[in-house]
């Protein structure tokens, strides 16, 4: 099972999700307050499992409605998604992939582990 680890930061708080052997698997951006953080958590609880993948690597992208993961390609040439509320803010992003069935893995692996994760404070 996966766990949202609540961390400090040298500039505020953020949550690394992780999944059951210890991997990250999706990191937030830094918060000013632990409640803000803690917001962000239930967000991507609620809002991962329903998101539906724009996958913007595609020829044809098919643009999704909020909330969404966006799946698109860096600078490095990875593969990357981001996890968007409904209000369109991003609430949580994925490591860089060297393939694209890495990052759907990764996509899928939040959508699974996000629901019932516990919140634990480093």
């Amino acid at each position: 099972m996966g766990k949202f680890v609540i961390k400090e930061t040298a500039t505020g708080i953020k949550f690394d999700l992780k999944a059951g052997n210890g991997e990250v698997i999706a990191t937030s951006e830094v918060y000013t307050t632990q409640a803000a953080c803690e917001n962000g958590i239930e967000s991507v609880k609620k809002n991962a499992p329903v998101a539906e993948i724009e996958d913007q690597t595609a020829a044809d992208v098919v643009k999704q409605k909020n909330p969404k993961f966006e799946m698109y390609e860096d600078k490095a040439a990875e593969y990357r998604f981001r996890l968007t509320a409904t209000n369109g803010q991003i609430i949580a992003i994925g490591e860089g992939y060297k393939a694209k069935a890495g990052c759907l893995n990764g996509i899928e692996s939040v959508k699974k582990n996000a629901p019932d994760a516990e919140i634990v404070k480093e």
